[in-house]
């Protein structure tokens, strides 16, 4: 009698360290994040353009600031690892300085309103990226981590100073959140 057994399949983990996918991942991750730096400062430029004599003129050099900082290291990072930026790179600083400067001719709390949708949407995707990072990227982990805090600092900052106030808020604030998520989306392909 010739009994056969079969032979126990060993399955492979769908990602390991150093395939390519989750280079893709990385590379998708560190890309979105550069082109969504890349529009919060441009938003924050076309708001000093129009606002650069009001109360809240220094409120956003220093919200302005920070997000040059946030871009800096990003911009390290695909030097660095070689990563392709967002094809509409050219299109996330045009977009952001227009909703920026047409946000502000609506006014500061409007200016307030366009920044509290934006932070929401990044403090969310940055929240999730948080999640999905191995403990191999404490260095990013660290850095997400840091940026995240700041745009919680935004968005409280815009709340504090009547963002909620804005003409037509919650239209001002679903229709930058929803543009917000679809730059994202388009990024992370384009």
């Amino acid at each position: 009698m010739n009994l056969k057994y079969p032979t126990p399949q060993r399955k492979r983990p769908s990602n390991l360290p150093g395939d390519r996918i989750r280079r893709q991942k990385m590379d998708r991750m560190i890309r979105v994040d550069h082109a969504g730096e890349l529009g919060a400062k441009a938003i924050y430029v076309g708001q000093m353009s129009v606002l650069k004599d009001q109360p809240s003129a220094p409120l956003l050099k220093d919200m302005e600031q920070q997000e040059s900082e946030h871009l800096k290291y990003f911009e390290k990072l695909i030097r660095e690892k070689g990563i392709r930026p967002s094809a509409l790179s050219p299109l996330w600083r045009g977009i952001g300085y227009a909703i920026g400067a047409g946000g502000a001719l609506l006014g500061e709390r409007a200016a307030m309103a366009i920044t509290v949708a934006v932070e929401d949407v990044i403090e969310e995707h940055y929240k999730i990226q948080l999640e999905k990072l191995g403990n191999d990227e404490q260095e990013l982990q660290t850095t997400i981590s840091e940026f995240r805090e700041d745009e919680l600092h935004h968005r409280d900052t815009a709340l504090k100073n009547n963002a909620e106030k804005a003409p037509a808020y919650k239209l001002l604030n679903q229709s930058v959140t929803t543009g917000t998520k679809l730059a994202i989306w388009l990024a992370k392909r384009i």
